[in-house]
């Protein structure tokens, strides 16, 4: 199949219907749109906007997001989730200055070589900062090129993949690279949508084997889903005589890596686990309902743990991974989504109390 219909009609789609007006496309800027791109993975355009805007008042070139703590650049990440992506936004921003002076590099390998970005995020900041030549291939796109070809295969197998990065190579013009880069990921979220694809507004449609089958739902095939796994935990409030609230910071690596958040423990002798770990005495109080939060692989419920403090609090010390946290004058630091909200609900309760 020649790349020339798919280019063609993309690009005169996008002319009439693309997303132009989106923050980060108000200049071709490639620290804008590396941020953008980091932001956008797994995560809707809606969700992303004004957390990009916020972050950019903050750190409006890369050697201000280099000179930041990482605390800040979670703190302004609170919410948006994969809290790696943060980190290594922090990491990548320090390397840019250390290694290319500040400037975002041109070179496909040592854009590829920064953390956080892959095949698929280096060819789209590229295209897209410097109308450079090179595929993509995130979510939108596959779901896209798999129904367009029909591609009979679950995204999950390795010839699959290999299928579609031929594809996404074949149909990438030489011309009009970045507009082109734009409208295929904004086809893929707009109108060939994971679900109710919207094919009569495709410009596809005509030659999308996919719709000529009548099952464009079908497409791409997805192995049969598994029964996502649940886990548990008991998040403890430690609220001290000043109604302050023990935080701790989790390690750097893994689930909500650098954040902080109440002390956890899946035994159910909290009192027990908080003198053998923490070394302090606390009273219980009546557990709060039970609330679940979803990650990618695994659902997490959580019961909140009210309790106070027995003994003053010198039993806990403050150092770089516990703080005595003010629920009415929040400092800048990372905080999960439900610890985010816990702590909401805390001040709320506190001042019933």
């Amino acid at each position: 199949m020649s790349e020339r219909p798919i280019s063609r009609r993309l690009l005169a789609w996008y002319d009439r219907h693309g997303r132009k007006t989106l923050p980060w496309k108000r200049k071709r800027d490639a620290y804008r749109i590396w941020v953008s791109e980091i932001m956008l993975q797994q995560t809707q355009v809606a969700t992303v906007i004004p957390y990009f805007e916020r972050f950019m008042a903050r750190f409006p070139d890369v050697r201000s997001l280099a000179r930041a703590k990482l605390d800040e650049v979670l703190h302004l990440w609170t919410g948006l989730g994969y809290y790696a992506r943060a980190r290594n936004l922090h990491k990548a921003a320090q390397r840019i200055v250390s290694e290319h002076g500040g400037k975002f590099p041109r070179d496909f390998e040592a854009v590829a070589d920064l953390p956080g970005i892959g095949r698929s995020t280096a060819g789209a900041i590229l295209a897209l900062a410097f109308d450079q030549r090179h595929p993509i291939l995130d979510g939108n796109v596959k779901r896209v090129l798999a129904r367009y070809h029909a591609i009979d295969t679950p995204l999950t197998k390795r010839e699959t993949e290999v299928r579609l990065w031929q594809l996404a190579e074949k149909h990438t013009p030489r011309q009009r690279v970045a507009d082109y880069t734009q409208a295929i990921m904004d086809l893929g979220a707009t109108v060939c949508t994971r679900t109710k694809p919207q094919c009569a507004l495709c410009p596809l449609r005509k030659a999308c084997r996919a719709f000529q089958l009548g099952t464009p739902q079908d497409f791409p095939v997805r192995v049969a889903a598994r029964k996502t796994p649940v886990r548990a935990t008991h998040m403890l409030m430690i609220r001290d005589a000043h109604g302050r609230v023990l935080l701790t910071r989790r390690p750097p690596a893994g689930l909500w890596g650098g954040l902080w958040g109440f002390p956890e423990c899946a035994h159910d002798d909290v009192r027990q686990w908080c003198r053998k770990t923490l070394a302090i005495n606390i009273r219980t109080e009546s557990p709060w309902p039970t609330l679940r939060h979803s990650f990618s692989h695994f659902h997490l419920d959580i019961t909140p743990i009210p309790a106070r403090l027995v003994g003053g609090t010198d039993q806990a010390m403050e150092n770089a991974e516990t703080v005595w946290y003010n629920v009415r004058r929040p400092d800048r630091r990372g905080l999960s989504a439900p610890v985010k909200r816990l702590l909401e609900q805390l001040m709320r309760f506190e001042g019933t109390n």
